[in-house]
Protein backbone atom coordinates (compact mmCIF):
# COMPACT_ATOMS: atom_id res chain seq x y z
CA UNK A 1 0.00 0.00 0.00
CA UNK A 2 1.35 3.41 -0.93
CA UNK A 3 1.65 6.07 1.72
CA UNK A 4 -0.12 9.42 1.60
CA UNK A 5 3.22 11.08 0.81
CA UNK A 6 3.82 8.70 -2.13
CA UNK A 7 0.31 9.33 -3.46
CA UNK A 8 0.82 13.11 -3.35
CA UNK A 9 4.21 12.86 -5.04
CA UNK A 10 2.83 10.71 -7.87
CA UNK A 11 -0.14 13.04 -8.28
CA UNK A 12 2.13 16.06 -8.57
CA UNK A 13 4.30 14.36 -11.21
CA UNK A 14 1.27 13.25 -13.22
CA UNK A 15 -0.31 16.67 -12.96
CA UNK A 16 2.87 18.38 -14.09
CA UNK A 17 3.01 16.12 -17.15
CA UNK A 18 -0.56 16.95 -18.11
CA UNK A 19 0.11 20.65 -17.57
CA UNK A 20 3.12 20.56 -19.88
CA UNK A 21 1.19 18.71 -22.57
CA UNK A 22 -1.67 21.16 -22.29
CA UNK A 23 0.63 24.16 -22.39
CA UNK A 24 2.40 22.82 -25.50
CA UNK A 25 -0.92 22.37 -27.26
CA UNK A 26 -2.15 25.81 -26.28
CA UNK A 27 1.01 27.55 -27.47
CA UNK A 28 0.52 26.06 -30.93
CA UNK A 29 -2.97 27.56 -31.01
CA UNK A 30 -1.97 31.07 -29.96
CA UNK A 31 -2.71 33.93 -32.34
CA UNK A 32 0.33 35.81 -33.70
CA UNK A 33 1.59 38.54 -31.36
CA UNK A 34 3.83 41.49 -32.14
CA UNK A 35 5.08 44.52 -30.24
CA UNK A 36 3.61 47.75 -31.61
CA UNK A 37 5.50 50.32 -29.51
CA UNK A 38 9.20 51.16 -29.42
CA UNK A 39 10.72 50.59 -25.95
CA UNK A 40 13.62 52.87 -26.85
CA UNK A 41 11.20 55.81 -26.68
CA UNK A 42 9.95 55.06 -23.16
CA UNK A 43 7.51 52.92 -21.21
CA UNK A 44 4.16 52.32 -22.90
CA UNK A 45 0.85 51.01 -21.56
CA UNK A 46 -2.90 51.50 -21.65
CA UNK A 47 -5.61 51.65 -19.00
CA UNK A 48 -8.27 51.28 -17.81
CA UNK A 49 -9.39 47.85 -19.00
CA UNK A 50 -13.03 48.83 -19.65
CA UNK A 51 -12.14 51.61 -22.11
CA UNK A 52 -12.15 51.51 -25.93
CA UNK A 53 -8.45 51.30 -26.84
CA UNK A 54 -9.05 50.90 -30.58
CA UNK A 55 -11.18 52.76 -33.11
CA UNK A 56 -14.18 50.94 -34.68
CA UNK A 57 -11.98 49.56 -37.49
CA UNK A 58 -9.31 48.28 -35.05
CA UNK A 59 -6.67 50.05 -37.12
CA UNK A 60 -5.72 52.73 -34.60
CA UNK A 61 -4.58 51.82 -31.08
CA UNK A 62 -4.29 54.29 -28.22
CA UNK A 63 -1.41 54.29 -25.78
CA UNK A 64 0.42 56.29 -23.13
CA UNK A 65 4.15 56.85 -22.78
CA UNK A 66 6.37 58.03 -19.94
CA UNK A 67 10.12 58.14 -19.38
CA UNK A 68 10.19 56.37 -16.01
CA UNK A 69 8.75 53.51 -14.01
CA UNK A 70 8.98 52.18 -10.47
CA UNK A 71 7.56 55.21 -8.66
CA UNK A 72 4.30 57.10 -8.31
CA UNK A 73 3.70 60.08 -10.61
CA UNK A 74 4.08 63.56 -9.18
CA UNK A 75 2.22 66.75 -10.07
CA UNK A 76 4.99 67.61 -12.55
CA UNK A 77 5.04 64.30 -14.42
CA UNK A 78 3.42 64.34 -17.85
CA UNK A 79 2.24 61.33 -19.79
CA UNK A 80 2.32 61.50 -23.58
CA UNK A 81 -0.92 60.47 -25.28
CA UNK A 82 -0.41 58.72 -28.59
CA UNK A 83 -2.01 56.65 -31.32
CA UNK A 84 -0.47 53.71 -33.19
CA UNK A 85 -1.38 53.07 -36.83
CA UNK A 86 -1.22 49.29 -37.19
CA UNK A 87 -1.47 49.57 -40.98
CA UNK A 88 1.47 51.97 -41.33
CA UNK A 89 4.42 50.18 -39.72
CA UNK A 90 2.93 50.81 -36.26
CA UNK A 91 3.61 54.53 -36.60
CA UNK A 92 3.11 56.49 -33.37
CA UNK A 93 1.39 59.89 -33.55
CA UNK A 94 1.37 62.23 -30.55
CA UNK A 95 -2.13 63.44 -29.67
CA UNK A 96 -1.33 65.46 -26.56
CA UNK A 97 -0.19 65.19 -22.96
CA UNK A 98 -1.73 64.89 -19.52
CA UNK A 99 -0.76 65.59 -15.93
CA UNK A 100 -3.89 63.85 -14.60
CA UNK A 101 -2.90 60.21 -14.61
CA UNK A 102 -1.90 57.21 -12.55
CA UNK A 103 -0.44 53.76 -13.17
CA UNK A 104 -3.65 51.97 -12.24
CA UNK A 105 -6.17 53.67 -14.50
CA UNK A 106 -4.12 55.94 -16.73
CA UNK A 107 -5.95 59.16 -17.60
CA UNK A 108 -9.21 57.45 -18.71
CA UNK A 109 -7.92 57.61 -22.29
CA UNK A 110 -10.36 56.09 -24.80
CA UNK A 111 -12.11 56.37 -28.13
CA UNK A 112 -15.49 57.94 -27.49
CA UNK A 113 -18.43 55.56 -28.01
CA UNK A 114 -20.52 56.01 -31.13
CA UNK A 115 -17.80 58.03 -32.87
CA UNK A 116 -15.15 56.99 -35.36
CA UNK A 117 -12.52 59.64 -34.78
CA UNK A 118 -12.86 61.30 -31.36
CA UNK A 119 -10.57 60.51 -28.44
CA UNK A 120 -10.97 61.71 -24.85
CA UNK A 121 -8.70 61.80 -21.80
CA UNK A 122 -8.37 63.63 -18.48
CA UNK A 123 -5.92 66.45 -17.79
CA UNK A 124 -5.27 69.38 -15.45
CA UNK A 125 -5.89 72.99 -16.44
CA UNK A 126 -5.13 75.61 -13.84
CA UNK A 127 -6.55 74.40 -10.55
CA UNK A 128 -9.11 71.93 -11.89
CA UNK A 129 -9.38 68.58 -13.61
CA UNK A 130 -10.69 68.73 -17.17
CA UNK A 131 -11.12 66.37 -20.10
CA UNK A 132 -9.64 66.86 -23.56
CA UNK A 133 -11.36 65.72 -26.75
CA UNK A 134 -9.36 65.42 -29.98
CA UNK A 135 -10.53 64.45 -33.46
CA UNK A 136 -7.77 62.23 -34.84
CA UNK A 137 -8.66 63.10 -38.45
CA UNK A 138 -9.11 66.87 -38.30
CA UNK A 139 -6.96 67.64 -35.26
CA UNK A 140 -9.78 69.72 -33.79
CA UNK A 141 -9.53 69.98 -30.00
CA UNK A 142 -11.91 71.02 -27.26
CA UNK A 143 -11.89 70.95 -23.47
CA UNK A 144 -14.67 70.04 -21.04
CA UNK A 145 -14.68 71.57 -17.52
CA UNK A 146 -14.77 68.23 -15.69
CA UNK A 147 -12.80 64.99 -15.76
CA UNK A 148 -14.64 61.88 -16.90
CA UNK A 149 -14.73 58.39 -15.43
CA UNK A 150 -17.23 56.50 -17.62
CA UNK A 151 -19.06 57.34 -20.84
CA UNK A 152 -22.56 56.45 -22.02
CA UNK A 153 -22.87 53.96 -24.91
CA UNK A 154 -24.20 56.69 -27.21
CA UNK A 155 -21.25 58.97 -26.41
CA UNK A 156 -23.48 61.86 -25.39
CA UNK A 157 -22.79 62.06 -21.65
CA UNK A 158 -20.46 60.81 -18.99
CA UNK A 159 -20.14 60.53 -15.24
CA UNK A 160 -17.26 61.36 -12.96
CA UNK A 161 -16.09 61.93 -9.43
CA UNK A 162 -13.29 63.92 -7.80
CA UNK A 163 -9.96 62.24 -8.49
CA UNK A 164 -8.18 64.23 -5.78
CA UNK A 165 -10.60 62.72 -3.26
CA UNK A 166 -9.64 59.26 -4.49
CA UNK A 167 -5.94 60.13 -4.29
CA UNK A 168 -6.44 61.45 -0.77
CA UNK A 169 -7.96 58.22 0.53
CA UNK A 170 -6.70 55.52 -1.89
CA UNK A 171 -3.35 56.74 -3.23
CA UNK A 172 -2.51 55.44 -6.68
CA UNK A 173 -6.05 55.37 -8.01
CA UNK A 174 -6.51 59.13 -8.21
CA UNK A 175 -4.35 61.93 -9.58
CA UNK A 176 -1.60 64.04 -8.05
CA UNK A 177 -1.48 67.75 -8.75
CA UNK A 178 -4.57 69.16 -7.04
CA UNK A 179 -5.09 68.84 -3.31
CA UNK A 180 -8.40 67.57 -1.98
CA UNK A 181 -10.08 70.72 -0.59
CA UNK A 182 -12.07 68.47 1.76
CA UNK A 183 -8.99 66.64 3.03
CA UNK A 184 -10.15 66.58 6.67
CA UNK A 185 -13.89 66.30 6.02
CA UNK A 186 -15.26 62.79 6.29
CA UNK A 187 -18.41 63.19 4.21
CA UNK A 188 -18.37 66.39 2.14
CA UNK A 189 -21.69 67.49 0.69
CA UNK A 190 -20.12 69.60 -2.07
CA UNK A 191 -18.64 66.72 -4.09
CA UNK A 192 -19.80 63.31 -5.22
CA UNK A 193 -20.80 61.83 -8.57
CA UNK A 194 -21.62 64.22 -11.38
CA UNK A 195 -23.04 63.89 -14.89
CA UNK A 196 -21.59 65.87 -17.78
CA UNK A 197 -22.84 66.59 -21.31
CA UNK A 198 -19.99 65.68 -23.66
CA UNK A 199 -21.00 68.29 -26.22
CA UNK A 200 -21.72 71.33 -24.09
CA UNK A 201 -19.75 70.55 -20.92
CA UNK A 202 -22.82 71.30 -18.81
CA UNK A 203 -22.67 69.24 -15.63
CA UNK A 204 -24.63 68.58 -12.47
CA UNK A 205 -24.02 66.83 -9.17
CA UNK A 206 -26.24 63.73 -9.03
CA UNK A 207 -25.59 63.05 -5.35
CA UNK A 208 -22.91 63.92 -2.85
CA UNK A 209 -20.59 61.81 -0.74
CA UNK A 210 -22.63 62.95 2.26
CA UNK A 211 -25.83 61.67 0.65
CA UNK A 212 -24.46 58.15 0.24
CA UNK A 213 -22.62 58.10 3.58
CA UNK A 214 -25.95 58.54 5.37
CA UNK A 215 -27.26 55.28 3.87
CA UNK A 216 -26.83 52.72 6.67
CA UNK A 217 -25.25 49.33 6.16
CA UNK A 218 -27.54 46.34 6.48
CA UNK A 219 -25.71 43.04 6.14
CA UNK A 220 -28.76 40.96 7.00
CA UNK A 221 -27.15 39.73 10.20
CA UNK A 222 -26.44 42.65 12.52
CA UNK A 223 -29.16 44.97 11.23
CA UNK A 224 -28.86 48.58 10.08
CA UNK A 225 -25.68 50.35 11.17
CA UNK A 226 -24.54 53.89 10.44
CA UNK A 227 -21.24 54.31 8.59
CA UNK A 228 -21.37 58.10 8.38
CA UNK A 229 -18.53 58.67 10.85
CA UNK A 230 -15.84 57.59 8.36
CA UNK A 231 -13.83 59.06 5.48
CA UNK A 232 -15.87 58.25 2.35
CA UNK A 233 -15.09 58.33 -1.36
CA UNK A 234 -16.33 56.87 -4.67
CA UNK A 235 -14.49 54.72 -7.20
CA UNK A 236 -14.98 52.44 -10.21
CA UNK A 237 -17.93 54.06 -11.95
CA UNK A 238 -19.41 52.10 -14.86
CA UNK A 239 -22.45 52.74 -17.10
CA UNK A 240 -24.57 49.81 -18.28
CA UNK A 241 -24.87 48.79 -21.93
CA UNK A 242 -28.08 50.70 -22.69
CA UNK A 243 -27.20 53.83 -20.72
CA UNK A 244 -30.12 53.56 -18.30
CA UNK A 245 -28.17 52.91 -15.09
CA UNK A 246 -24.67 53.01 -13.66
CA UNK A 247 -22.78 51.31 -10.85
CA UNK A 248 -20.19 52.70 -8.45
CA UNK A 249 -18.27 51.70 -5.36
CA UNK A 250 -18.70 53.58 -2.10
CA UNK A 251 -15.62 53.09 0.06
CA UNK A 252 -14.72 54.31 3.50
CA UNK A 253 -12.02 54.06 6.12
CA UNK A 254 -12.11 54.93 9.80
CA UNK A 255 -8.84 56.86 9.97
CA UNK A 256 -6.22 58.21 7.61
CA UNK A 257 -2.97 56.20 7.81
CA UNK A 258 0.40 55.91 6.12
CA UNK A 259 -0.12 56.33 2.38
CA UNK A 260 1.42 52.96 1.55
CA UNK A 261 -1.08 51.29 3.85
CA UNK A 262 -3.99 53.32 2.49
CA UNK A 263 -3.04 52.32 -1.04
CA UNK A 264 -3.55 48.66 -0.20
CA UNK A 265 -5.88 48.00 2.70
CA UNK A 266 -8.00 49.00 5.72
CA UNK A 267 -11.07 50.20 3.87
CA UNK A 268 -14.57 48.81 3.38
CA UNK A 269 -16.50 48.70 0.10
CA UNK A 270 -20.11 48.46 -0.97
CA UNK A 271 -21.59 48.66 -4.45
CA UNK A 272 -24.54 50.77 -5.58
CA UNK A 273 -26.47 51.19 -8.80
CA UNK A 274 -28.61 54.16 -9.83
CA UNK A 275 -30.59 55.50 -12.77
CA UNK A 276 -28.75 57.71 -15.24
CA UNK A 277 -30.19 60.75 -13.43
CA UNK A 278 -29.01 59.49 -10.03
CA UNK A 279 -32.45 58.37 -8.88
CA UNK A 280 -33.63 54.91 -7.73
CA UNK A 281 -30.47 54.17 -5.78
CA UNK A 282 -30.02 50.49 -4.91
CA UNK A 283 -27.28 48.73 -2.96
CA UNK A 284 -26.19 45.68 -4.95
CA UNK A 285 -23.62 44.46 -2.45
CA UNK A 286 -23.61 45.76 1.15
CA UNK A 287 -20.08 44.36 1.72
Amino acid sequence: MQTRRQFIQKSIVAGAGLTCLGATHRRADFAPVRRITNPARGFHWFGYYDKFQTDPTDRYVLGMRVAFEGRSPTAQDEVVIGMIDTQDNDRWTDLGTSRAWGWQQGCMLQFMPNTAHEVIWNDIEGDQYVSRIVNIKTGKKRTLPKAIYALSPDGKWGIGTEFNRIQNLRPGYGYAGIEDPYFDIKTPKEIGIYKIDLQTGKNQLLFSIADIATVPVNDGLTGRQSVADNFHWFNHLLINTDGTRFTFLNRWRKVREDRQIMARTNFITRMFTADADGKNLYCIDPS
